[in-house]
């Protein structure tokens, strides 16, 4: 299906929705986009200084393994 057709098929439905169907659709499509403007972006130096922390914590042997996390999750 081409863009068009499918852009003609939403224009067609979008106005049999009631408002508030709407906004739940517009909702859902920045969701899936998603747009957040309140959302705070890490800079790439904040990110790799959380990873490296992160391999940090395994070096030291500060992890769960899998089986482990599973074994745990079962329990609740």
């Amino acid at each position: 299906m081409t863009t068009a057709a499918i852009k003609k098929q939403f224009d067609g439905y979008l106005p049999l929705l009631t408002a508030k169907q709407q906004a739940l659709l517009l909702e859902m499509v920045k969701s899936f986009l998603n747009v957040d403007k309140d959302a705070k972006r890490i800079t790439r130096k904040q990110y790799n200084k959380e990873i490296d922390e992160a391999v940090a914590r395994i070096e030291k042997g500060n992890f769960v393994k899998h089986q482990d996390a599973l074994k745990e999750l079962s329990k609740w």
